[in-house]
């Protein structure tokens, strides 16, 4: 099985041609036809000479996950399952709005941190994806796209952590945001979600300028601790401390995820909780109605009970939105993403003939 391309980072690809005694600038050229252009064979690459071409398509493969099933919701919202080449799956949703598109990607298949509200936790951690896979999501979501219409934003809020896949994440989001020879996405239209690991989220916003979105979703320990196991680790006090002392420029803000679930954290208490919790930050809050799926305990709040908890926070000049639920009646809403065990033997069959 030939590797993958696109999993070479730019460097170890300018190495692989200079061994080919070819030089190294052709490497740009290459990531040009692979992210900008969107190639999906080297054939296609025709400012490369025949003979490299060659060499390429003997040495390389050129990734492209199988869209397994595409489903449309009522409100427009489209939800992928793509097969991947080991026979595990994710999945990726395409938000269409007024004037922006945006895909929400996965960055591993199914998740490690055990979220007591989400779907994806049911399915504990398979994988990290590779930066390749991550951005495969993009592409192939981009295929389908008829006529003039593009995706305009990215978030990084699909199954799993990105920050739990710091290096393949990472080295997605340098190709997302590359002109050059990237796919060109500005920074300013990338959101990425953790659910807290305070020393990635450090590192993330020294080396990025994406925007950043902290999943919170309770204001005390003991209740954040139940519904996210990845609180024992990572206090509330130090999560806020690491949020206080980050480098924000002055027009930008943290945004917190909140999902509301009634009777357990949606009371006006909680509310008041949430606005001493964040004092000091510059911020603004996402409120997500409970998305019910398959397995779950929790419950969806009322519009009513919704809307009285984000008036609390309005009172205390916190800007708050309310995330109305999209795609949620195919399951591709916040926390209802869960992928399926995708072992078919005659598609895994396919992916190794294609890398051939």
């Amino acid at each position: 099985m030939k590797p993958n391309i696109k999993d070479l980072s730019l460097q170890e690809c300018e190495a692989r041609l200079v061994g080919l005694q070819q030089p190294a600038y052709r490497a740009r050229q290459i990531w040009q036809w692979l992210f900008h252009k969107r190639a999906t064979a080297f054939a296609e690459m025709t400012n490369l000479s025949a003979s490299l071409r060659g060499q390429l398509d003997e040495e390389f493969s050129i990734s492209r996950p199988q869209i397994v099933r595409k489903e449309e919701s009522l409100d427009g919202t489209e939800k992928f399952l793509f097969g991947l080449a080991d026979g595990e799956s994710i999945e990726s949703v395409l938000i269409p709005e007024t004037k922006r598109l945006t895909l929400c990607v996965s960055t591993q298949a199914g998740c490690g941190f055990g979220c007591a509200f989400c779907a994806t936790a049911l399915l504990g951690l398979k994988r990290n994806l590779s930066a390749s896979e991550i951005l495969d999501q993009i592409l192939e979501a981009s295929r389908t796209l008829a006529g003039e219409r593009r995706i305009t934003h990215i978030v990084l809020m699909g199954m799993g952590e990105p920050l739990a896949n710091y290096t393949q994440t990472l080295r997605a989001l340098e190709i997302m945001t590359d002109t050059s020879w990237g796919m060109g996405i500005s920074p300013r239209r990338i959101t990425l979600s953790t659910v807290g690991l305070v020393p990635q989220i450090q590192r993330l916003m020294e080396e990025t300028r994406v925007n950043l979105a902290i999943s919170l979703h309770a204001a005390n320990d003991e209740l954040r601790g139940k519904l996210m196991p990845v609180n024992r680790k990572y206090s509330l006090r130090e999560l806020m401390d690491a949020c206080r002392a980050l480098p924000i420029p002055r027009r930008k803000r943290v945004t917190f995820e909140y999902v509301l679930l009634r009777g357990v954290n949606d009371s006006v208490e909680d509310a008041r909780q949430l606005c001493q919790l964040l004092q000091g930050i510059r911020c603004k809050v996402n409120l997500i109605p409970f998305n019910p799926h398959p397995g779950s305990r929790f419950q969806r709040p009322t519009d009513l009970e919704v809307e009285r908890f984000q008036q609390v926070l309005h009172q205390q000049n916190i800007q708050t939105n309310i995330r109305r639920p999209r795609g949620d009646d195919i399951q591709a809403a916040c926390g209802q993403l869960q992928g399926e065990e995708f072992r078919n033997p005659q598609v895994q069959s396919l992916f190794t003939a294609e890398a051939r």
